[in-house]
């Protein structure tokens, strides 16, 4: 693979396949108010942050080493579902995508590795980074040989320098021969040491001949590098097996295929707990009844208790939502799903939708306007009778929440 920073040589056609990283940046920084909601935040439940001098080595130098990268905090909110009868956070993301932080978080979360106090709401990633550091000094192993301590040790330290990475992304590099087969690099040993699988689905169909001789062992960079290669030699075969590997990269674009969907859904244990690598993005999966869900993550489900999973039965993305107990449940209406979060709420698109519905159920009787009415009028009634549905649609809104 190319060194850090610097990117592959690409042709035209590859230019959106020329970084497998994941590109998932920090969020943008907290403004004041958002500062004062996790001020907030922790006076109504959150956790207190720790004097400096109690908090463990680890999750001082991972505090410090954030704040070193990331000078402005990321703040992300906390969905609690009841999972397995127990009432579990999920963190969220917000609107920069899916990151490895995330991902990994969520999988220690649903297996109650790392709990958070009751009625959290929202987390900075430092908090999150310090939880994630405290687990790793609590799950190293108490009785190994020294053989084994100095290993772990060595692998702890490794992981520690790259942690940081998994606020923005990983260097993770994809080989088609298998749904856990990838490139060794540094990164890898985060999930090894946490003993989280990492998967993908972006496998070469065996049956297909020519395009197993294109790609062969190839990882994803170094296949980029072979299809420019051939396609600049003079050997008519290996400009042709360029241009059938080049062909398999734009065919499978969404970097799922129905053979890797099939390996995945093998391989993948009932009710294992998993990261799920596809699109540069991370996301944590489980098999359930022998189907593959990713965890709805995206902050636009916060209000909606009920989504918690959608299943991954087909490369095009379009699975279907279900609940904890994985029952299909469609979302609710647009005006319900982000009921309550002021901070997202376009309160006026809502009560047009209201008003609209409204309008189409009880038309203006216009039996009832005297004839001869001045536009000037009619435009008066009109807007009385808009001012009336509006004052009664707000109520009925904090009549809502009074309820809640």
């Amino acid at each position: 693979p190319s060194p850090p920073g610097e990117e592959s040589r690409s042709l035209d056609s590859l230019e959106s396949f020329s970084n497998l990283h994941s590109c998932c940046p920090s969020s943008s920084e907290l403004n004041s108010d958002a500062e004062e909601a996790v001020v907030a935040g922790a006076a109504s439940g959150g956790p207190a942050p720790e004097p400096a001098e109690d908090r463990p080595a680890a999750g001082s130098q991972l505090l410090s080493a954030s704040k070193e990268r990331f000078p402005g905090q990321s703040v992300y909110h906390i969905k609690w579902v009841r999972w397995k009868e127990e009432n579990t956070p999920v963190i969220t993301q917000n609107e920069n995508g899916p990151c490895p932080l995330l991902a990994i978080m969520n999988v220690l979360l649903l297996a109650w590795k790392i709990k958070l106090p009751p009625m959290m709401e929202i987390i900075t990633a430092e908090q999150l980074m310090e939880y994630l550091g405290d687990y790793i000094l609590d799950a190293k192993p108490k009785e190994i040989s020294e053989i084994q301590r100095l290993n772990y040790e060595q692998n702890m330290s490794d992981a520690m320098a790259i942690l940081h990475k998994l606020q923005t992304g990983l260097d993770v590099n994809v080989k088609f021969t298998g749904v856990r087969v990838f490139e060794y690099t540094p990164e890898c040993i985060v999930f090894d040491l946490l003993d989280i699988p990492l998967y993908h689905g972006w496998l070469v169909d065996p049956q297909v001949a020519d395009i197993v001789k294109a790609v062969g062992n190839c990882s994803y960079n170094q296949l980029v590098e072979k299809i420019i290669s051939c396609k600049q030699s003079d050997n008519s075969e290996l400009v042709s097996e360029g241009f059938v590997a080049e062909q398999f990269l734009n065919n499978t674009a969404t970097q799922l295929t129905y053979h890797g969907l099939c390996e995945l859904t093998s391989a993948v244990q009932e009710g294992e707990l998993c990261v799920f690598f596809r699109n540069n993005h991370f996301s944590t999966m489980t098999k359930y009844k022998g189907q593959l869900y990713l965890l709805v993550t995206d902050q636009g489900f916060l209000t909606e208790e009920k989504v918690v999973w959608e299943s991954l039965h087909n490369v095009d993305g379009d699975g279907n939502f279900c609940d904890s107990e994985f029952h299909l449940r469609p979302p609710s209406d647009p005006e319900t799903v982000y009921r309550g979060q002021q901070d997202q709420i376009d309160q006026d698109y809502l009560m047009a939708l209201s008003l609209q519905q409204e309008q189409q159920n009880q038309d203006i009787n216009w039996e009832q306007i005297p004839e001869g009415i001045s536009d000037l009028e009619l435009a008066k009634k009109l807007q009385e009778e808009e001012d009336r549905r509006a004052s009664q649609y707000y109520q009925e809104q904090e009549q809502a929440a009074a309820q809640v």
